[in-house]
């Protein structure tokens, strides 16, 4: 039995073996049968993959949990190819009812095989070692960037010496998050079994099943579609005085066409040249430059869940009186234990679900005096037939609604790890808790009625603009954007409120956000009041337990 790794970055084509130090640069070949592991520290994740590949005839298949989400990326000669996503789908007819959803490539975004082998460039031989009962080599590759570093190595073993197949075992990345930027990631990769060929059946699409569009607004699904793309082909963050070259040298970039290079190239001087230039301006927040230089504004809206704009039906009307209630100077739910610690949504477009529970459990810490963490993986698979749609998107109101028929939400613990991906919707009515009777919406957009609202019912969810390169590379201070804009059509990212005050003069509100603790301020952003600054306070909510 063969054993191979997933690595850091995917190419479409494989390297020339070249001797270094007497070894051989290890080339895992164009068509494989792999299963591993992916594990993420930071975002609590374990996450088993199967995959195969076929470079030479441009399909692949990547199946997650064991099969439960699969995707399939089948390219052809006569048009761009096409994505296909399996996923089970519950909703108020359906229970876990597998559904196929279909997004065609275009010529600027090709549909390719996407693989799980390493592009070993710039790695070097280290050592020899054993590791978890093997006797490896380790490649090693460091990237040092500023007062930063990113180390990654690759354990390999070799069953005949020097000049024969290298089987990849292990992986490891210490260094920038490569998912969201800006600081010190951590994940590993661990692997189980390889074959160096495939079925071409396994490429077909389950028999009878029939394919329709992706669910929920936006268009950038294929980039949500496999987590293991991110993972695997992101790279680490390099700063503002490197140039282009390096920077392809560091993030072990490749792009597909020559017009793709120069849009890339495009891309990366902006942005740097952005974030250099709003740091000189003595702005009341900073910036930093992260894995996204390259990255299209259409790219940077995947990060964001993007929501839709249909009425709540149920929602009760903000109290009269909530203007005249007597409120401090400053408020910080975290300091009272009203808030759990900031989680990562991963590759996954459910920032909604973080808002709905971040509310949530603040409301029945105050109403119990016992901080529960809920479920976001119960809202991302049970709550399709209220018009959300899992890790493409959805609303906060939709979720209340949902829980408010059938009677709460489940724990964390209860209910089972967030995954990051659509799955079956499974609970025990009997273990469901923070049972909602009514939710508000606090949507006048007034200051003064938000600071209110999160003062006497607690935390708040709210939704913003974050649709600006500042958002994206935001890392401390208070963030106020000229560009930002208020009106409900033009929120696209659901976050929480947990407080607010005063920063040198500046009122901000607090706000957590579900891209894990290594983006911004350990997880948070404090967002500026001043006019309504990317409409904090335009759809706001909050919930009254039963």
């Amino acid at each position: 039995m063969w054993f191979i790794l997933a690595g850091v970055v995917i190419l479409w084509c494989t390297i020339d073996a070249t001797p270094l130090g007497g070894r051989t640069v290890p080339d895992f070949g164009k068509t494989y049968h792999v299963k591993g592991v992916i594990s993420l520290p930071y975002a609590e994740i374990k996450e088993p993959f199967e995959a195969w590949y076929d470079l030479e005839g441009k399909k692949s298949r990547i199946d997650y949990y064991h099969g439960q989400v699969s995707t399939f990326q089948i390219g052809t000669d006569l048009d761009y190819g096409a994505l296909y996503k399996i996923t089970p789908v519950t909703t108020e007819t359906e229970i876990n009812v597998m559904k196929c959803f279909q997004l065609n490539g275009t010529k600027d975004e090709p549909v390719l095989p996407q693989g799980a082998l390493p592009d070993l460039r710039g790695f070097q031989f280290e050592t020899i070692e054993y590791y978890a009962g093997a006797l490896c080599e380790v490649w090693k590759n460091i990237t040092v960037v500023g007062h930063k570093k990113s180390t990654y190595r690759l354990w390999v073993t070799r069953w005949e010496g020097n000049d024969s197949p290298a089987t990849p075992w292990h992986y490891e990345m210490m260094g920038f998050n490569t998912l969201l930027g800006s600081h010190f990631d951590k994940y590993l990769i661990d692997y189980s079994d390889y074959s160096p060929r495939t079925d071409p059946g396994i490429f077909k699409l389950p028999e009878g099943m029939t394919c329709g569009n992706f669910p929920g607004p936006g268009v950038e699904h294929h980039l949500l579609a496999n987590p293991i793309q991110d993972l695997v082909y992101a790279s680490p963050v390099g700063h503002a005085h490197r140039m282009f070259g390096h920077f392809k040298e560091q993030y072990t970039r490749q792009y597909d066409s020559e017009e793709e290079h120069e849009e890339r190239e495009h891309n990366f001087v902006h942005n740097v040249r952005y974030v250099h230039s709003m740091n000189r301006a003595g702005l009341s927040f900073s910036l930093s430059v992260n894995y996204l230089a390259d990255r299209s504004e259409a790219e940077l809206a995947v990060m964001r869940g993007s929501k839709g704009r249909r009425t709540p039906r149920k929602a009760r009307p903000l109290p009269a009186d909530i203007r005249s209630v007597a409120i401090p100077d400053s408020m910080d739910w975290r300091l009272y234990g009203a808030v759990t610690p900031v989680k990562d949504q991963a590759v996954c477009g459910s920032c909604w679900s973080f808002a709905t529970t971040g509310t949530l459990e603040g409301a029945l810490f105050l109403k119990t005096g016992t901080l529960v963490s809920l479920s976001q993986q119960m809202l991302v698979d049970c709550t399709w037939g209220f018009g959300n749609n899992g890790c493409d998107g959805g609303e906060e109101w939709r979720a209340f609604e949902w829980m408010m028929k059938h009677g709460g939400i489940s724990s964390a613990e209860n209910y089972g790890a967030y995954r990051g991906m659509n799955g079956l919707c499974h609970y025990d009515k009997s273990s469901l808790v923070a049972k909602v009777n009514s939710y508000t919406n606090v949507t006048s957009g007034d200051i003064v009625a938000l600071k209110a609202a999160i003062f006497k019912f607690g935390p708040v969810a709210v939704s913003i603009d974050a649709a600006h390169r500042s958002f994206a590379f935001y890392t401390n201070g208070v963030y106020y954007e000229p560009a930002c804009k208020n009106g409900t059509d033009d929120l696209d990212h659901a976050v929480l409120a947990v407080g607010y005050g005063v920063l040198e003069g500046e009122p901000y509100w607090l706000v957590k956000n579900s891209w894990s603790t290594y983006w911004g301020n350990d997880g948070y952003v404090l967002m500026s009041m001043k006019d309504n600054n990317c409409g904090v306070a335009t759809d706001a909510t909050y919930v009254t337990l039963a």
